[in-house]
């Protein structure tokens, strides 16, 4: 109703203008010009058209024409809107040049027809848009509706929304368009979102159960002590050994996570420096020497290179995946260590005979806590963790991390890192 009436008031305002517009053209003008003529012996005898009355004035604003006039002159838009709705009446005001001398000049005209004629266009206008609301307004409810009442399903919906049953989805059906993208677009970020939560409701699953086995080893040694260690000195030396153990299991266990989880709030900081990546191979190598005499081992670096990069982290992925192939590969069996430079990258290449893994579990490797069936034996050991760690700190340097596995025949893990430059070596 509001804009109805703005429009019937703008549509009935222009219709004046153009006519006191072409009313000023045709007659008000030719009526200054005579009044010009005729200064000072103004006759309006001769005058029609709805002219109602003139008025003259000096430059002090002093009437002169007619004599015995008590209007004041004026050229002020609110009085002409005033003058024009309640008396009806149009005044045009000018000023003319009479023997050097400057007059003002009032002309008043009857504008009743005209006003009239607006208001009626006004009218019409507001009764045309009463008859389109009445037409219109069933349709637009309910296109509306159709519109809105998909938008207020999905408020009510998404409110109802928690951990217990976050695998809510909108229902898309019945929606067009931008609202039905929408709603696939919401449905597909709860589905990640759901799959991120699993994740870490099994993360933290995992952990604990992780964290439950030295604890009650622990305990049980605790107990021990309490009933038998104060006399027996063997139990003492086994409880303390194995306490001990299982402390520092747990401690690195702990440390994994807090690392992993460094990692997922992006607060990991990588050190980072110019090195030679020869240097820390060679440092490697002569450590995993030392620790290994059980297996045949051999290093090939066939190029050096310059990484910048955090020295202690790649060491430690390196470190990772070696440790995984002496922990998988039966005693006797070849371990290789290998680098070279393809492309834009330093590969560092760990090769072995061990264990292998199927191709299920490829896909699935570098999951937090996840270890293969035949690599879940207590004698191998370890929580899981430390291929998920490996691959965070490759890509972390903007690096690749590879994998290609035969069951019962060995693995290949591929560290492929940004270098700066290269030497033959």
């Amino acid at each position: 109703m509001v804009i109805i009436l703005m429009v019937a008031m703008i549509t009935s305002s222009g219709y004046l203008i153009y006519e006191f517009q072409k009313f000023e053209t045709s007659t008000i003008s030719k009526d200054v010009q005579l009044i010009k003529e005729q200064y000072p012996y103004v006759n309006l005898e001769e005058k029609g058209h709805n002219l109602v009355s003139v008025e003259i004035y000096d430059s002090n604003l002093n009437v002169v024409y007619p004599k015995g006039n008590e209007k004041r002159y004026s050229d002020n838009i609110i009085v002409v809107v005033e003058k024009l709705f309640y008396n009806n009446e149009y005044i045009f005001s000018t000023s003319f040049m009479y023997e050097g001398s400057e007059y003002f000049l009032n002309i008043t005209y009857g504008a009743q027809s005209m006003v009239n004629d607006a208001a009626r266009i006004s009218l019409m206008v507001m009764l045309s848009g009463i008859a389109g609301l009445f037409i219109f307004v069933p349709i637009i409810s309910r296109t509306g509706y159709k519109m809105i009442g998909p938008i207020k399903n999905m408020t009510e919906i998404t409110k109802t929304i928690t951990v217990n049953n976050i695998n809510t989805r909108l229902d898309i059906k019945g929606t067009q368009d931008e609202l039905k993208e929408l709603s696939q677009t919401f449905n597909e970020m709860m589905d990640r979102i759901e799959e991120g939560y699993k994740s870490q409701q099994q993360f933290v699953s995992d952990a604990s159960h992780e964290l439950r086995t030295p604890i009650a080893v622990i305990k049980g040694y605790v107990n021990m002590l309490d009933r038998w260690g104060k006399d027996d000195r063997a139990v003492l030396e086994e409880s303390i050994t194995a306490v001990k153990n299982e402390a520092e299991n747990m401690q690195d266990l702990i440390e994994k996570l807090l690392f992993i989880a460094r990692s997922d709030k992006s607060t990991l900081i990588y050190t980072k420096e110019d090195f030679n990546i020869i240097s820390v191979l060679k440092e490697i190598e002569k450590e995993t020497k030392m620790i290994d005499s059980k297996h045949k081992l051999y290093f090939k670096f066939y190029e050096d290179a310059n990484l910048y990069a955090d020295k202690k982290r790649i060491k430690q992925a390196i470190r990772i995946l070696i440790d995984n192939a002496i922990k998988f590969t039966p005693i006797n069996g070849y371990i290789m260590v290998s680098s070279f430079i393809i492309e834009d990258y330093y590969v560092v290449k760990i090769e072995d005979t061990g264990i292998g893994m199927e191709k299920k579990d490829l896909e699935k490797i570098f999951d937090r806590l996840y270890r293969a069936e035949q690599s879940r034996s207590k004698e191998i050991g370890g929580h899981g963790l430390g291929l998920s760690i490996a691959k965070i700190i490759v890509l972390g340097h903007k690096g690749k991390i590879k994998v290609k596995s035969t069951l019962g025949k060995g693995s290949e893990f591929s560290i492929m890192l940004p270098y700066i430059n290269h030497d033959e070596f």
